[in-house]
């Protein structure tokens, strides 16, 4: 099983940290942010990932290697420019291959045993299965008041008690189907395309997450970790 962790954006929210610093590399509780979604996929079975890079992404590369110290193979998805989530996604769909693979956003904290999401990866391998991603959502924050998505049973709906995305999903390649690759190209409106194509199944996730997007929401990821960053 394979997982994709997008980690080029530049973290405009979360300058000036990221002006020297890449995002994933961010500390909370006495580690980069990218060193728990590793090793909660490694405790979850996936074998490979692959890691997008644009913005000091040389610095993330140099820090967790080829993922020997997290028992994982770990592959590079250059941009030179950052591709947004869709474009880089079909960048990297080569290293991906053609079966369902896990996505996460670099730049959350989610508690989420993701060992929960493997019978879901499972059942997208099978011909029966229409879905194109399955979504994993959460409580609205502060900062998103709004939502992104309801959830109808299993099915991802545009309409109802909207909840937000929390960074977290399962996603077949066919999704990004029709994306030129090189191009620059958002994940919402192709989300929003194919919920109302009725082909996005979800779930709700209660348990502690955070959107680590600004200076503040980190130093209070951290200090809810027990421990000060050294950033």
């Amino acid at each position: 099983m394979k997982a994709m962790i997008l980690a080029a954006g530049r973290g405009e929210r979360m300058r000036p940290i990221t002006d020297t610093l890449p995002k994933a590399l961010v500390r909370v509780g006495g580690k980069a942010l990218i060193g728990w979604h590793l090793e909660r996929l490694a405790l979850a079975g996936i074998t490979e990932v692959v890691v997008n890079l644009s913005h000091l992404g040389s610095q993330i590369k140099t820090t967790i290697g080829n993922g020997s110290q997290y028992g994982l193979e770990i592959h590079y998805s250059k941009e030179h420019e950052a591709l947004e989530t869709a474009g880089g996604v079909v960048q990297a769909l080569p290293l991906l291959g053609a079966g369902p693979f896990l996505l996460l956003n670099a730049d959350i904290y989610c508690e989420m045993d993701l060992t929960a999401l493997v019978p879901v990866i499972e059942n997208m391998r099978t011909r029966s299965c229409e879905a194109l991603a399955h979504l994993i959502l959460v409580e609205n924050p502060e900062h998103n008041k709004n939502g992104d998505f309801a959830l109808h049973g299993a099915k991802v709906s545009l309409s109802g008690k909207l909840l937000t995305y929390s960074g977290v999903g399962v996603y077949q390649p066919a999704m990004f189907h029709g994306i030129q690759n090189g191009a620059k190209e958002k994940l919402g409106p192709l989300l929003r395309e194919q919920i109302a194509a009725n082909r996005i199944s979800g779930e709700f996730f209660s348990g502690y997450w955070v959107d680590v997007g600004t200076p503040e929401r980190l130093r209070l990821l951290d200090e809810q970790l027990g421990t000060r960053s050294a950033l």
